[in-house]
């Protein structure tokens, strides 16, 4: 079985990393982690999850994911508060994707906060 490594660019086995987000087996336990599984479940096509992972306040109604958008790269630039005893942190973060055959970069600062059963949801951009 071919092993495939995991989008957020971690270096480990999709499965065992974001992938065991995006199953339900696990739940992240830094907002570093969610930021990380959500950026995989962009480039997995893992709508569900997206909305899953989103604070109820600031949700859209769905989210319909481009097939020809393809993520290419995440770097971490920073992080601030969101460990495991946190309930809130911020990640700044740039991620590259190829669309229409070129190259394009997203540079964001999230904010991340725990939701009513303490699981960590993305909250907007700054």
């Amino acid at each position: 079985m071919k092993s495939t490594l995991c989008p957020c660019q971690s270096g480990q086995e999709y499965a065992e990393c974001c992938g065991r987000f995006h199953r339900g087996d696990a739940a992240a336990g830094t907002a570093e982690e969610l930021m990380r599984s959500r950026y995989s479940a962009f480039a997995v096509g893992a709508e569900d999850y997206l909305l899953q992972t989103w604070y109820v306040e600031t949700r859209p109604t769905a989210v319909e994911l481009d097939p020809k958008q393809k993520w290419t790269g995440l770097e971490i630039l920073g992080t601030r508060k969101g460990g495991p005893q946190d309930k809130m942190g911020t990640v700044e973060f740039t991620a590259r994707f190829r669309q229409d055959g070129a190259d394009h970069e997203h540079h964001e600062v999230s904010t991340f906060v725990r939701d009513d059963s303490g699981r960590w949801v993305y909250r907007e951009a700054i």
